[in-house]
């Protein structure tokens, strides 16, 4: 009897290292893997700048964590937009996760800006775009979303003389 409560004992730790052995080696998620240490900030703390060059002139960013031009990790970064703000349709190439902060961010589907046809997304509203989703945007008052989504960051115009890097 005791002997086969060894056994059950050898047999029990041998399937849980083996277990724990598959584990180990299962793949990461590289952009879970990243943080190194916490990250907190206060709206008063925020550093606005200007955004990127494809971002249309009169908007503010701040990135609050990670690196939009970095492969395979997430990011995050705040727009401020004034009233009546207009983002032409484009895409991205990836999913894009964002939330309202402030304000109204209308969106809308296709490869046409039509307000009539944009749905009103209000503070706390949460929205994802698949990759390559043809979408566009505009404001009504001032208004401030938080964006996420897996590096690099792009943002590709459906018609290149929207593309404010072309003016």
């Amino acid at each position: 009897m005791k002997n086969r409560k060894h056994q059950s004992l050898l047999l029990f730790v041998l399937i849980s290292l083996c277990a724990s052995i598959g584990q180990a080696q299962q793949p990461t998620n590289p952009a879970a893997a990243v943080l190194k240490s916490h990250i907190m900030v206060a709206p008063e703390d925020i550093k606005w700048a200007d955004c990127p060059p494809a971002i249309p002139f009169g908007a503010k960013c701040a990135v609050m964590e990670g690196d939009m031009k970095a492969s395979n990790v997430l990011f995050a970064y705040r727009l401020k937009m004034p009233d009546n703000y207009m983002i032409h349709p484009h895409f991205h190439p990836a999913d894009e996760h964002l939330v309202v902060i402030s304000g109204v961010f209308n969106m809308g589907h296709g490869d046409k800006l039509d307000i009539n046809a944009s749905r009103p997304m209000t503070a706390g509203s949460f929205v994802v775009m698949p990759k390559g989703a043809h979408h566009f945007a505009w404001t009504k008052g001032e208004t401030i979303i938080q964006v996420y989504a897996i590096g690099p960051w792009g943002l590709t115009y459906v018609y290149p003389k929207d593309d404010p890097r072309s003016k």
